[in-house]
């Protein structure tokens, strides 16, 4: 069951000051993230996606619009809205177990209860045997399982994904979108996803958001209404693949 997560964005713009004139980043951009869904946000290199998921964190303060978390504005970070990028970002003097433990430290859960907390996010990752392991001990996706244990140890709400399997091979890329899955199911966790990958994006979202560039906007939203585990080569992803790519394909044109 999911325990809020609710998201609303709504005329947001954003803009960076870059050699003393103003970008543009992201105009007018409106989304709703219902509490325990899955979206994922594609788009090509500088649509904003990025810069938006850095704001839902609250890593990003300045703009204009409306950024909510359950009815309240979103002023800076915070327990309830975890994170994980593309590269781990793992301590390398911790242990996978303190590795995760760490984020505990501001949570105010008792030290009688980290213990138990931290083992049950470690196996829901499946690393169950590696506690004790250092991160130079771990694979690449070893590695960004203990970032998604880390990020979700706290029992977010909101999990903000910033292409976290983009610099993985497609195998084990395609073992942790399952994991992930998983996690999303069982755990009822709102979640919101920047990926580059297609495939990625309809095998896991509920809707896939399609961005336009210069400055980041909504193009389309397309909902998948397709059952998990989903079949990455029906007809039916297929043509919603086609469809992706093809409104992609067109702002690379326009581009």
């Amino acid at each position: 069951m999911s325990r809020g997560g609710h998201i609303r964005i709504e005329h947001l713009n954003k803009q960076f000051v870059v050699d003393g004139a103003p970008l543009p980043v992201l105009r007018e951009l409106s989304l709703e993230v219902a509490p325990g869904e899955f979206v994922a946000i594609v788009g090509a290199s500088g649509c904003g996606k990025s810069t938006l998921l850095r704001l839902v964190a609250g890593l990003e303060r300045e703009h204009d619009g409306t950024l909510q978390h359950d009815g309240a504005p979103i002023t800076g970070t915070s327990l309830a809205r975890g994170l994980v990028f593309q590269e781990h970002r793992l301590f390398p003097w911790l242990t996978v177990e303190a590795n995760v433990r760490s984020a505990l430290l501001n949570s105010g859960v008792p030290r009688s209860e980290q213990a138990k907390l931290v083992q049950r996010h470690i196996d829901l990752v499946g690393l169950q045997g590696f506690e004790k392991a250092w991160p130079h001990q771990l694979s690449g996706g070893m590695a960004q399982r203990v970032a998604i244990a880390r990020a979700l140890v706290n029992r977010p709400q909101v999990l903000l994904l910033d292409e976290p399997f983009g610099a993985l091979d497609a195998m084990t890329r395609a073992r942790l979108q399952q994991e992930l899955q998983h996690i999303w199911r069982s755990e009822g966790i709102t979640m919101i996803l920047v990926t580059h990958d297609v495939d990625e994006a309809l095998f896991l979202g509920d809707r896939v958001v399609v961005m336009e560039p210069r400055p980041g906007r909504i193009r389309r939203v397309l909902h998948v209404d397709l059952h998990h585990p989903r079949d990455r080569v029906s007809a039916v992803f297929t043509d919603l693949k086609q469809e992706v790519l093809a409104e992609l394909g067109e702002l690379a044109e326009a581009a």
